[in-house]
C-alpha cells in the first residue's frame, strides 16, 4: 500500500531538514566523503554496536561476509547497549578523539538522536551507487529509509503495530478500540501495559499509534498536535501501576499474569511465543481504525571512523542488501517479516525460519497489513520531544529501573 503524498512531502522535508540540503551534481557537498576507497588497504577489526537487537537478524549475514572475505574483515566485536545509552556513549568517545565503535545498528530512536546531535557520517548520496540493493527496497522500507535522510542504510523492515496482545483465557472479549482499551484498563487497574516508549519499539508504536486512533489534527506533531493522545496517556496512566524499561518485561507480564493486556508488534507477537516465553495461545487485536507506525533497523557509522573501515562497512552493506542475506530476516518471526528488500519470499528463509513462522505466524497478518494504511514514525526532532514530553508528564516516574 502506498503512502499518501501529505506523508511524501513531510519525509521530504525532513530529509532536507536532516542532511542540511541534498547534494547534487553541482554541490560540492555530493564528493565531500568520497575520499573512502573501495576497499580497506589490509582488513580491519569492525566494533559492532547492536541498540536494537537487529544482530539477531542481521548477524548471521554479517558472519558470513566476514567468513568470505578475510581480506577485507579479519574480526567483528559485537557489543549490545539500549537506545538512550547510544548517543551520549558515542558523543563521549568523538569528545575524547577517540572513535572505538565503527559500525551502529539501531532503531528510530537511537538513529533519531544521534541526527539530533549531529554523531553520524553522512554516508549518502555519495555511496549510494555503492548500495545497489537499495534500488530495490519495499515501498516502506523506501519511505523508512527517507527518514533517515542521508545518514543510515536501511537494512531490516517491518510493519510493526501497534496490535494489543492477550490471553484468550485471561481476556475472553479483548478491546476493538482506543475507547474500550481504556474501559478496560479503568475496571481492571494494572492489567493493562506498556513499556517506556524511548526504550522499547511496541511502546513507541503504541504512543505513535494513538493519533490515529483517536483522530487527533496531526499525528507528526506530537508537541501542538496531539492533544486527544496526551489526554488519553494521562486518563489511562491513572490505571497503569508501572512502565517496564523494555519489550521482554512486558512479555514476562503477560506470561506471569501480572499483565492481561500489553502493547505488541507482529514480531514481538512471533518471536517470544516461538521462544516460549509467551504462550503459543496468546492472541493479537488490532484496535478499529488503526494505521500501521513502520519500523526499520539502520546501519549508521558515527563519525571519526577511519576511511578503510568505512570502506569494509560499504561492502559489508552490500553484501546484507541482497536477497540471500537478507532472507535471513525472517529470524524466527522476531521483526516479521524482515527482508527491507522485495522478492524475499518465506521459501528463501533458512528452514528454522521457515518452520517458526509456519508454526508461530498468523494468517490474518497478510489481511492486516494489506487492509490498513502504513505511516512512517515521528522524524528525528518530533521523536526526540514526544520521548520527552512521555518522560516529563506521563510515565516517567514509574518506569521500573
Amino acid at each position: 500500500m502506498s503512502l499518501s503524498r501529505r506523508h511524501f512531502a513531510s519525509l521530504l522535508v525532513l530529509t532536507l531538514a536532516a542532511g542540511c540540503g541534498a547534494p547534487t551534481k553541482s554541490n560540492p557537498a555530493a564528493t565531500a566523503n568520497s575520499g573512502v576507497p573501495l576497499g580497506p588497504a589490509s582488513a580491519v577489526t569492525l566494533n559492532i554496536l547492536d541498540v536494537a537487537g537487529n544482530l539477531q537478524l542481521t548477524q548471521g549475514m554479517i558472519d558470513d561476509f566476514v567468513a568470505a572475505h578475510a581480506d577485507t574483515i579479519s574480526k567483528v566485536t559485537y557489543s549490545k547497549a539500549t537506545a538512550p545509552e547510544l548517543a551520549p556513549k558515542v558523543k563521549a568517545q568523538q569528545n575524547a578523539g577517540r572513535v572505538d565503535i565503527d559500525l551502529v545498528l539501531t532503531g528510530v530512536d537511537g538513529l533519531a538522536a544521534g541526527v539530533e546531535q549531529g554523531l553520524w557520517q553522512q554516508l549518502l548520496p555519495a555511496y549510494a551507487s555503492r548500495l545497489p540493493g537499495m534500488n530495490s527496497y519495499l515501498p516502506g522500507a523506501a519511505a523508512m529509509q527517507k527518514l533517515a535522510g542521508d545518514f543510515g542504510v536501511t537494512v531490516t523492515y517491518y510493519p510493526s503495530g501497534p496490535l494489543i496482545e492477550y490471553l484468550p483465557a485471561k481476556v475472553p472479549n479483548p478491546p476493538k478500540s482506543a475507547d474500550e482499551l481504556l474501559a478496560y484498563a479503568k475496571a481492571n487497574p494494572g492489567a493493562v501495559q506498556y513499556a517506556r516508549p524511548a526504550n522499547s519499539g511496541p511502546g513507541r508504536t503504541f504512543l505513535m499509534g494513538l493519533p490515529y486512533l483517536l483522530g487527533d489534527k496531526d499525528p507528526k506533531d506530537p508537541i501542538n498536535g496531539w492533544e486527544k493522545t496526551w489526554a488519553y496517556l494521562t486518563e489511562l496512566n491513572k490505571y497503569v501501576e508501572l512502565y517496564p524499561s523494555s519489550t521482554s518485561e512486558t512479555m514476562k507480564s503477560l506470561a506471569n499474569g501480572s499483565a492481561k493486556i500489553i502493547a505488541t508488534t507482529t514480531g514481538w507477537d512471533i518471536n517470544p511465543r516461538v521462544l516460549g516465553q509467551v504462550p503459543k495461545e496468546a492472541k493479537i487485536g488490532s484496535l478499529n481504525g488503526f494505521h500501521w507506525v513502520t519500523d526499520a533497523h539502520y546501519a549508521v557509522v558515527p563519525k571519526g571512523v577511519s576511511v578503510d573501515k568505512q570502506a569494509a562497512i560499504l561492502l559489508l552493506l552490500q553484501h546484507m542488501l541482497t536477497p540471500q542475506q537478507q532472507a535471513k530476516a525472517y529470524d524466527k518471526g522476531y521483526f516479521y517479516p524482515g527482508p527491507a528488500v522485495k522478492d524475499v519470499p518465506l521459501s528463501m528463509a533458512p528452514a528454522d525460519s521457515q518452520k517458526a513462522i509456519t508454526d508461530y505466524g498468523r494468517p490474518e497478518y497478510e489481511q492486516l497489513i494489506a487492509g490498513n494504511p502504513l505511516e512512517v514514525p515521528l522524524d528525528a526532532k518530533a521523536l526526540v520531544a514526544a520521548f520527552d514530553k512521555w518522560d516529563r508528564e506521563i510515565g516517567g516516574a514509574k518506569v521500573k529501573k
